[in-house]
């Protein structure tokens, strides 16, 4: 079996699982996230501790992936999931409205982002974006429409990247 599939999922304090033929969902302190379970994964709960395994032989690499989305989801619904991404250019402004997010990135036009569900989105300062919640998939995928409106280009640096994100300087063309 997969080394990730045979490792327990820990469940912290204040953390509830249920577990109801092949739906699984967890609650915690951040909110509550269910998903069902592939028909070839089986999950067991002993106290405190979650463990999946294979019904046969050939759902071994499933079970890995199953094992990965439910500790996703035991982590979201306690610690919750958080990208940061920076916006660099002149003029490039960022400002959370409720459920909206408006970004001014120098095209002619504001640009108006609405805010999935279950997502927050906060505006420390006017160049920096905090995306939060509870599912590692969610966040992650407003982060990249986010910064799919104007990726960092590669001559000057200019757009919206991901805080940690390194982007690869090149050099002008010379005459």
């Amino acid at each position: 079996m997969s080394r990730i599939a045979k490792k327990p999922i820990e469940l912290p304090a204040g953390t509830e699982v249920t577990i109801s033929g092949q739906s699984v969902s967890v609650k915690g302190k951040n909110g509550s996230i269910s998903m069902d379970l592939h028909d070839t994964v089986a999950i067991q709960q002993e106290g405190n501790v979650l463990t999946l395994s294979p019904k046969n032989e050939s759902a071994v690499a499933m079970t890995g992936t199953m094992r990965s989305l439910v500790n996703n989801m035991v982590v979201g619904a306690s610690q919750g999931f958080e990208k940061k991404l920076e916006l660099i250019g002149v003029g490039y402004r960022a400002q959370a409205q409720g459920n909206t997010l408006n970004l001014t990135l120098g095209f002619s036009h504001p640009v108006n982002y609405a805010v999935p569900e279950g997502i927050t989105v906060e505006t420390p300062s006017q160049t920096e974006i905090l995306v939060k919640g509870i599912d590692k998939q969610k966040v992650g995928q407003v982060s990249a429409e986010i910064r799919a409106y104007r990726p960092p280009e590669p001559y000057k640096g200019k757009g919206v990247r991901y805080s940690d994100e390194y982007v690869i300087r090149k050099e002008a063309k010379k005459k």
